[in-house]
């Protein structure tokens, strides 16, 4: 009994000691972004204030911060829903063997293997032989989408092989079209898988560097923006920024957990809703 307690406080500790390496940079990072008007970017602190953040929102030269939140924000909802709806139509595909699956399924993933930064290499000298414009809503794009398009997948193929395939079956034997089958019966079931593969594909893009970096052309991204700010900003704004986007990352996902819990509460309501019999009594 003593021993298991012992190995219970030992791996509580690795366990603390494990957030704290993993959370500790973000934590450090908004405490100093709440330094005074005089602070600088390391410890002691020189006051408190709101003073970097009121100067985010201020017309300042370090660059084009909100024009670059726009385009990140932009690029994550488009290939968010891109990979939603690939890797939903790639699930349904692949529910029957066919000729070649495998080699496909392999190739789809390859990309996760391949370092993202020749990844974007590629993509931007493509679009340059090509006579392609590099831009960050079309290389950019393409490149991000080798990166959440694998993941996107690999969610759906492990959600629809354990799929119950009698629930279609009892949709057809009432009648019902293919359609009506996946839009009535499918796509309920599967729409929490559906809402973690839109926040992988939203949050990877969101904060992809490495695959954008090559590809995103004369206009920043977010992470791109924030990259060039830490060789020219010497003041506690770069923090500032960091605090916020973390924030803003973390509505997200609340968010979509929160369209998660209002599915499934939905879901629960309408099994314990009482079933209405229909009335076949005849009159007279």
């Amino acid at each position: 009994m003593e021993q298991r307690g012992r190995s219970f406080y030992v791996l509580g500790a690795f366990f603390g000691l494990f957030v704290l390496f993993l959370y500790g940079p973000i934590i450090t990072i908004g405490v100093l972004s709440f330094q005074g008007p005089q602070g600088g970017l390391t410890f002691p602190m020189n006051g408190t204030s709101l003073h970097w953040f009121r100067d985010l929102f201020e017309q300042q030269a370090v660059g084009d911060i909100w024009g670059s939140f726009r385009r990140s924000l932009a690029l994550a909802l488009m290939v968010m829903v891109t990979t939603v709806v690939v890797s939903v139509l790639g699930g349904l595909a692949f529910r029957k063997r066919f000729r070649g699956s495998g080699a496909l399924f392999y190739l789809a993933i390859a990309s996760l293997v391949i370092p993202s930064i020749l990844v974007s290499l590629g993509v931007g000298l493509i679009f340059n032989q090509l006579g392609f414009r590099v831009h960050w809503a079309s290389s950019g794009y393409g490149s991000q989408l080798t990166w959440t398009l694998p993941f996107g997948l690999l969610i759906m193929f492990a959600v629809f092989n354990r799929f119950d395939k009698s629930y279609e079956e009892a949709a057809r034997d009432q009648g019902a079209s293919p359609w009506q089958t996946f839009a009535h019966v499918v796509l309920p079931i599967i729409a929490p898988s559906l809402l973690g593969v839109a926040l992988f594909g939203f949050t990877l893009s969101y904060d992809e560097f490495a695959r954008t970096l090559l590809t995103a052309g004369s206009y920043n991204t977010l992470p791109l923006e924030i990259f060039g700010m830490t060789t020219n900003v010497t003041s506690p704004v770069i923090y500032a920024l960091g605090t916020l986007t973390t924030v803003f990352s973390l509505l997200v996902i609340g968010l979509f957990f929160l369209v998660v819990w209002l599915i499934e509460r939905s879901k629960a309501r309408k099994a314990a809703a009482p079933v209405r019999r229909p009335n076949t009594r005849r009159a007279g």
